[in-house]
């Protein structure tokens, strides 16, 4: 009783930090009862249900603006996702499906996933199983198995783990990687690279099943795999930098290089302005996929207006915009959702979180550092982002699935348990990295590039944001009445305040 009122008190004496603290982890409990209340937690891994609201005060950054689609989102995706953390003998792992799958390795690991979880779980506070996770992957996921599982699916794993470090800091864990990453590019290329430089891929093995330009069985050239392979020989570039091996620095700059210039030479279509897949037997295929926005997540197109035409087709009704979301084929396509519904994974049209995930960054990228463009804008993205949140629903209750109808936002494989809770995109990092724009740096310091449109909210925040060791909040208050920090953009690292601006704009933020 006696806490009970001196918390109030406290509350009452300090409206800003405490208070507004409080009231998120009072907004976090709310949701979690009715995330809890709304489960019937067939699968407990690690963190149950009655552990999660502690669990998430403990770990995740917290999360307040005025859309309320986004903000419920957001908390269901982070609950969701402790769901999939598990303990197994050979090191923590994050799970794709809850329920067992036959293709899974052992413990009901799949690596489709493992880029996007390890972007998303690197803003957790307590993030160092996701280096028991990669290390599973990279050492043990192969052992005892009849088949590779690391390179079941297509991976930007070097990628991920640079941008985990830029979060975490811990630069002898990624730097004593290096030899293993360099063989495993290296396998890759021995596996599915062309004597023209390009790689190829099955479509399920970039976790595409039937798509409009491929299938199961075929070997096409295409822009997700090899945006990929030119975003990990980038980031080995800058692990072998940091490691001071500056020859094998200079081998993956040259490769990096080659990789972009075969992705602008071969699979741009200049015609339609899209990156497109090439077929094994030459030529490309004539229609538009989501995975042409693909290379913009990893900054591989040049800032040229001739490139930034692509992006015309995400706000297209004909293109890839539909009443639900982001469709994964142009609606203009003849054979656009004709491979049937909900049996094999068709990527012929129909939403996928997966790729609406990785169509969001290339977005926000794109409008974020390219200024040659006129193509698209930050409200653009926003509708987008609020349409992505939005989708998150099942009969009126919090849902993330495999797939959905563009127009109605059915989950076409239904009340199927084995799709419930599917850990198979991101969302926090879209809502961090992109819609609230923390950019993490190499260095000592942080950008802040906000694609929040200037009048579309009033006040948002972002509190306890894990980087580099140190903790930061952010503040965005038209007035100064929400959180009493100052009317504006407001950002905090170890609770001395470290950047001001009147407006919602880009901020540079070097930390001391």
């Amino acid at each position: 009783m006696k806490r009970n009122i001196l918390a109030g008190m406290l509350l009452f004496l300090l409206p800003g930090a405490l208070a507004a603290q409080e009231d998120l982890n009072l907004k976090l409990d709310t949701y979690v009862h009715k995330f809890n209340s709304q489960d019937n937690e067939a699968v407990i891994n690690k963190i149950d249900n009655k552990s999660s609201a502690a669990w998430m005060k403990e770990n995740i950054p917290l999360f307040a603006c005025p859309d309320s689609a986004i903000e419920e989102t957001y908390y269901f995706r982070w609950w969701s996702f402790r769901k999939h953390i598990k303990e197994t003998p050979d090191g923590t792992i994050v799970t794709e499906f809850i329920e067992p799958v036959s293709h899974a390795g052992k413990y009901n690991s799949i690596s489709c996933a493992l880029g996007h979880h390890i972007y998303e779980g690197r803003w957790l506070r307590n993030s160092d199983f996701l280096k028991e996770y990669a290390d599973f992957f990279i050492y043990h996921a192969d052992e005892g198995e009849k088949r590779p599982r690391f390179h079941q699916f297509s991976s930007w794993v070097p990628d991920a783990l640079l941008a985990y470090y830029m979060v975490d800091n811990d630069r002898e864990y990624l730097t004593s990687r290096l030899n293993d990453l360099d063989k495993d590019y290296r396998k890759w290329e021995e596996e599915r690279q062309l004597d023209n430089g390009l790689f190829w891929q099955h479509d399920v093995k970039d976790g595409m099943e039937e798509s409009v330009s491929g299938g199961r069985h075929v070997e096409n050239m295409r822009p997700t795999i090899n945006s990929y392979m030119y975003a990990n020989a980038r980031a080995l570039s800058t692990i072998a930098q940091m490691a001071g091996n500056d020859s094998l620095a200079r081998n993956y700059d040259v490769k990096a290089e080659r990789m972009q210039t075969l992705l602008l030479d071969s699979l741009w279509d200049e015609k339609d302005s899209f990156f497109k897949t090439r077929l094994a037997s030459g030529e490309l295929h004539a229609a538009r996929e989501a995975i042409g926005f693909i290379p913009w997540g990893f900054h591989a197109v040049p800032d040229q207006r001739s490139y930034a035409e692509a992006w015309t087709q995400v706000i297209d009704t004909a293109g890839f915009k539909a009443p639900w979301g982001l469709t994964t084929a142009e609606r203009r396509e003849p054979t656009f959702r004709t491979r049937g519904t909900g049996h094999s994974c068709e990527w012929d049209g129909a939403i996928w979180p997966f790729a609406s995930s990785q169509t969001l960054r290339g977005m926000a990228n794109f409008l974020a550092d390219y200024k040659h463009q006129n193509a698209i804008t930050k409200a653009d993205f926003y509708e987008a982002v609020q349409q992505y949140a939005a989708s998150h629903v099942m009969d009126g209750k919090a849902y993330i699935g495999e797939y959905q109808d563009e127009v109605t936002g059915f989950w076409l494989k239904g009340d199927n348990p084995r799709s419930k809770f599917y850990n198979h995109s991101t969302f926090a990092d879209v809502i961090i990295q992109d819609l609230v724009g923390f950019k993490p740096q190499l260095d000592n310091s942080f950008e802040l590039k906000p694609l929040i449109p200037q009048e579309q909210w009033a006040f948002f925040t972002l509190q306890g944001v894990p980087y580099k060791n140190k903790t930061v909040d952010i503040y965005w208050d038209v007035d100064g009445t929400k959180y009493g920090k100052g009317k504006g953009l407001t950002v905090f690292a170890d609770g001395q305040r470290v950047a001001q601006s009147k407006k919602l704009k880009s901020i540079k933020v070097k930390l001391k």
